[in-house]
């Protein structure tokens, strides 16, 4: 048995994939099937290391993007893409796996194009409660849609979509409480407050965070993921805010939080900062109360949209950014922490919100598609 995944260039598209793979892998043991082998086509491996962990073999294809707006870059990415798709059909009829998983994203066209023209049964999953461009086109011919949003249904043919959540790695869902504060070097009574930009940050999150450290730092604790590129700028203003200030150990700055410290960092927290994007699904299966930023300009503005359907779960409070500034954030991280039926509140419904058995029901349907073709 074989199966092919296939996604854009974000970790929004690669760790899905990941969490499905490991079902796979499960449920081929529990049920006692030969274990199938697994392949991802991308532009980019993403995660080497991921990938050989969990036995996938990356095949390296092409892809443009199509961008919205004029740009010379449109008439490069097209011949990529073309180029894409002329190398995506070699390798997947080399290949000639017996289903296709598409995660969306501009890096899985080519493959999904060359799974139409061969012929191959293809599943595809959307994130976001607004679908993209690929996963609106693949749905024509894909045999099985799955979506993390209920209010994405309505872009899908409704006999062939299912509502199961966002798919999330096992070892994400298991937050660690024991040994976090000595690991992280936090106070023991004080309550503690997660920021997380993404694994490049949001300058905008960073500079509201830092002009409003003051305040936090006396009632707070703060773990703040900067991004990659903003540590030494965002510690050094952070230096300067809290010169002289007798609670400053209270606050704890990292450039990236590898899994063991993210992890160790959800269990610990009593709320969590975050971008709407698939960060929210890994909140929710934390069952943390939240404040969702969503970006203002994202691709059919998805994050303000997944934001405020998050929202009306009870799971969250959104503050968009035109709105946001260092005295709201404070107000709003009060408004939550000082009022327990709130947090219990929020703490409710995101265990609600979230769907642990996502990648199991996706990884379950795969299995049943691939194991129908190889008849």
């Amino acid at each position: 048995m074989k199966i092919l995944f296939t996604g854009g260039g974000s970790g929004g598209h690669f760790y899905p994939i990941i969490a499905i793979a490991e079902s796979i892998k499960e449920i081929s043991e529990k049920k006692h099937l030969v274990s199938p082998s697994l392949f991802f086509i991308a532009p980019e491996a993403y995660n080497q290391d991921i990938l050989s962990e969990n036995k996938i073999i990356f095949k390296k294809s092409s892809a443009g993007k199509a961008r919205r707006y004029f740009s010379l870059l449109n008439i490069i990415d097209l011949f990529k893409t073309l180029w894409g798709i002329i190398k995506s059909v070699g390798i997947v009829f080399s290949i000639y796996p017996d289903v296709i998983f598409g995660k969306g994203g501009f890096g899985s066209f080519p493959t999904l194009f060359a799974a139409k023209i061969l012929r191959i049964p293809v599943v595809i999953h959307e994130s976001d409660s607004v679908p993209g461009r690929v996963n609106l086109w693949a749905s024509k011919f894909a045999r099985r849609i799955a979506i993390s949003w209920k209010e994405a249904a309505e872009y899908f043919p409704q006999e062939k979509t299912a509502y199961t959540g966002q798919p999330v790695r096992k070892e994400f869902k298991k937050i660690l409480k024991e040994g976090a504060r000595e690991f992280l070097k936090l106070e023991e009574k004080t309550p503690i407050i997660l920021i997380l930009g993404g694994s490049l940050g949001s300058q905008l999150i960073n500079d509201h965070l830092v002009s409003a450290l003051g305040e936090l730092v006396k009632k707070y604790q703060v773990i703040h993921q900067t991004g990659k590129n903003n540590l030494d700028e965002v510690t050094e203003r952070a230096e300067v805010v809290l010169e002289n200030n007798p609670n400053k150990a209270r606050y704890h700055a990292f450039d990236y939080l590898n899994n063991m410290a993210l992890r160790m960092s959800a269990g610990a927290s009593d709320l969590i900062v975050s971008r709407a994007g698939s960060t929210i699904f890994e909140i929710a299966s934390w069952n943390k109360p939240s404040i969702i930023i969503p970006i203002t300009d994202s691709n059919g503005d998805h994050q303000r949209k997944n934001a405020f359907n998050y929202e009306r779960s009870g799971a969250c409070s959104v503050v968009e950014e035109i709105n946001l500034t260092s005295n709201i954030l404070v107000s709003e991280i009060n408004r939550i922490l000082e009022n327990p039926t709130v947090a219990e509140k929020m703490t409710s419904s995101a265990k609600n919100f979230a769907k642990p058995d996502a990648a199991d029901k996706i990884a379950e349907e795969i299995l049943n598609i691939a194991l129908e073709h190889e008849r």
